[in-house]
């Protein structure tokens, strides 16, 4: 795959204002699919989680999951939408291996929430109002393996397998609207909303929200349109790109970035932007050519003819708004509060986009500052290193529980560190793998006694420097037991006793 030409991203806004638009698929954690009875779960073995439905077989009828309505209604009122009295579903047609049927159901003109918006706050702590065009239900399609390749991709592939599980998946697709004014801060935007649009779901409680799983993926819309002299008409939108199923934060981010450097060379230099799906590649960070964007009529959308239209009674949709969450701006303020946190912690954990890994490890158990402690930091190292989403690397469950052997003193911070190594390479839990490495810290004095006197003992001119007062030369011995210990004692305690047998 050539390289791309890049121009420098602040020349590219100089020349170009980046005009952004998102949709981004939510799969709803229900127990069953939205049109069967199959089980809607992740990590099952290869078709397994199917129905006759899933399959596209001849004569099998879809029924509308009544749960995954009251969720899509949820997260239209969360998302500041009107609920549509009557919503249809569509067949959107189109043929792709993954898709048994040759049609999604979706919903095209007449969508179950619209005309929302959402406060979006960014790392430099503006504020941003995104538009919310409309929020629609519809099943997501089954997922293809690539084999034989270098890359997992299609390209290069000897053959490719297909798993029906997630055919049929409860979606809800939100699209925005136009996003005009986002000029530098267009990527970091795009995070920011992408992790807000998670913070929702989760706080409703209507999805797992995992990226690294595909229960949350982000389309990413953009396009340029060149700058005109101060006093002139704007002009005419620029042909845009929909980079897909981008699947982190961080890719969302430079995904975006990417994609302006790239369309501002071309537009720079005379040429023509392709309105096209673009591939992110996580590992080059650029992104590549998919297929050309199909508009609406190419689908050729009608109305379901097996199903009915969704009417949901105004006494529903008023029981569902009166146990709505707080919002997450309101829910960002109560927790910086509660947590005790300063504005520059606060916003580490933001910009992190660990706001709710570190809730959840608090209510798992860990104080806040243990939990913002490993999230942002050794958890972050490890994630940035490995190029993953820090959340992907360790739950919040087993962060409490290393907090917690810190706390009571059977780790240190060095011996957790190695603990945390091991949670991550899968080898169990904290205590699972302080059992396995052996990895506690000493805490028989006696074993200590036994390995601070023979430091003594072979250092005597520090044992007198130590007796004359001087104190700071325990550093020698207590480095010395330490090693001795392989680490794994209290430096603390270890001070102590050197002192304490010194003198005696």
């Amino acid at each position: 795959m050539a390289k791309d030409a890049l121009m420098d991203y602040d020349k590219a806004l100089e020349l170009f204002e980046p005009v952004l638009g998102f949709e981004v698929h939510v799969e709803l954690n229900t127990k069953t699919k939205m049109f069967s009875h199959a089980p809607n779960g992740f990590g099952s073995d290869a078709n397994t989680n199917v129905s006759p439905v899933c399959l596209g077989l001849p004569g099998a009828l879809p029924v509308v999951n009544e749960q995954a309505v009251r969720y899509s209604i949820s997260l239209g009122l969360a998302l500041g939408c009107s609920i549509a009295p009557s919503s249809r579903f569509a067949r959107k047609n189109y043929f792709y291996p993954d898709l048994a049927k040759n049609y999604q159901i979706s919903q095209y003109d007449e969508p179950i929430a619209f005309g929302g918006s959402v406060d979006v706050e960014l790392p430099n702590g503006r504020l941003v109002t995104v538009s919310i065009e409309r929020a629609h239900m519809e099943e997501d399609a089954g997922k293809l393996t690539h084999v034989g390749g270098s890359t997992g991709r299609i390209q290069g592939a000897e053959y490719s397998l297909v798993d029906y599980n997630r055919a049929g998946v409860p979606l809800v697709e939100i699209v925005t609207d136009i996003i005009y004014g986002a000029e530098a801060d267009a990527p970091e935007l795009a995070k920011a909303y992408v992790a807000t649009i998670r913070d929702i779901v989760t706080s409703l409680g209507i999805s797992d929200a995992k990226m690294e799983r595909g229960n949350l993926r982000c389309d990413a819309n953009i396009s340029l349109r060149p700058r005109t002299p101060e006093g002139e008409p704007p002009a005419p939108l620029g042909t845009r790109t929909e980079t897909k199923n981008v699947n982190s934060l961080r890719s969302v981010e430079r995904a975006i970035r990417y994609e302006i450097q790239r369309q501002a060379a071309i537009l720079a230099d005379g040429g023509t932007i392709t309105q096209e799906t673009r591939h992110w590649h996580e590992d080059t960070g650029r992104t590549s050519a998919g297929r050309p964007k199909s508009d609406a009529d190419d689908y050729r959308y009608f109305p379901e003819p097996d199903l009915l239209p969704v009417q949901p009674s105004l006494e529903l949709i008023e029981e569902l708004r009166a146990a709505l969450p707080e919002p997450p701006a309101a829910r960002r303020r109560r927790l910086k509060a509660e947590w005790g946190f300063t504005d520059l912690e606060f916003q580490d954990v933001v910009n992190g986009g660990l706001l709710v890994e570190i809730s959840e490890t608090v209510a798992a158990g860990a104080s806040p500052a243990a939990a913002r402690k490993w999230w942002t930091g050794e958890i972050s190292r490890v994630a940035n290193v490995q190029g993953v989403e820090a959340s992907a690397l360790v739950s919040p469950g087993n962060v409490a529980a290393l907090a917690g052997l810190v706390e009571d003193g059977t780790l240190t911070d060095k011996l957790a560190r190695q603990v945390l190594e091991g949670v991550i390479a899968g080898e169990g839990t904290p205590q699972e793998v302080v059992d396995a490495r052996g990895l506690a810290v000493v805490s028989d004095d006696g074993a200590l006694i036994a390995a601070i006197d023979d430091a003594l003992a072979s250092q005597p001119d520090v044992l007198a420097k130590i007796r004359d007062g001087k104190v700071q030369a325990a550093g020698a011995v207590i480095g010395a037991v330490m090693k001795a210990m392989k680490g794994q004692a209290d430096a603390a305690r270890v001070r102590e006793l050197v002192l304490e047998r010194a003198n005696s």
